[in-house]
């Protein structure tokens, strides 16, 4: 709930909208030391021939999977919470170091556009009015990007009854 004082009966609709991550923190473990066991192997039997350098660069590889799966789920924390009363909409985005943005849009004039490509389904959802436009939900696959444009659809159109 927003510090907006909206009212329960006001509003009408609220989400939040998370990216999706497929590999939680078991699995992430288990892919890394799975992964680590077999780039220590592979490092071990190049430095028994010889070729030390590719224990190294098999460390280095190690290291950089390591660092990009970490980068993935640090950006997962972000959101954006989604509120429509018979009032006003507000969008609320929060990055993953915690910083707040609030867009807010009074509910006359207020649109919500999506952008579809034949194969793929939606591409883009926005929030708009004359002044400014929002896109919501970047991160979300296509299902839930389906889903939520027609859960949010039939909210505004529940609010502006």
């Amino acid at each position: 709930m927003s510090a907006h004082n909206i009212t329960a009966d006001d509003l009408v609709f609220a989400a939040r909208l998370t990216p999706y991550r497929s590999l939680d923190g078991q699995g992430f473990r288990i892919l890394m030391g799975v992964f680590g066991l077999i780039c220590f192997g592979v490092g071990v039997f190049f430095f028994a021939l010889g070729l030390w350098p590719v224990l190294g660069f098999m460390g280095l590889d190690f290291l950089l999977i390591y660092w990009a799966f970490k980068a993935n789920y640090r950006s997962a924390k972000a959101y954006e919470d989604v509120e429509v009363s018979r009032a006003h909409v507000l969008v609320r985005k929060v990055t993953p170091k915690g910083r707040e943005q609030e867009h807010r849009f009074d509910q006359f004039g207020t649109r919500f556009e999506v952008e579809r490509h034949d194969e793929i389904g939606i591409t883009k959802m926005r929030v708009a009015n004359r002044a400014k436009a929002v896109e919501l939900g970047y991160f979300l696959n296509p299902l839930d990007r389906e889903s939520f444009a027609e859960a949010f659809s039939n909210a505004l159109s529940r609010a502006k009854r």
